[in-house]
């Protein structure tokens, strides 16, 4: 998919009995759904933003982010960014 003219991945699970899980993969890194942990991907040294109650891409393009990483941070992407800035960062 591409977002603001960058090209990115979009991986969506559907899941039984629950939201999907979703995830946007840029060159630099990603932006998750709550499912996946922020903590983790900082600790195992991910640059990504997490943003929550997302349905579809579109829903976390439009979404506030939550949280982020240090590396992420590092992109210039920060909690309360929307989804598609973060995005692009990391695009």
């Amino acid at each position: 998919m591409k977002v603001n003219d960058k090209k990115v991945l979009g991986v969506k699970v559907d899941l039984p009995n629950s939201p999907p899980l979703l995830l946007i993969v840029g060159g630099k890194g990603f932006i998750m759904c709550g499912f996946l942990n922020v903590d983790v991907a900082e600790r195992v040294g991910a640059t990504a933003a997490m943003v929550a109650g997302v349905k579809d891409f579109s829903d976390v393009l439009n979404a506030k982010v939550k949280a982020v990483t240090s590396k992420a941070q590092a992109l210039g992407v920060e909690p309360g960014v929307g989804g598609e800035e973060a995005v692009s960062l990391m695009a």
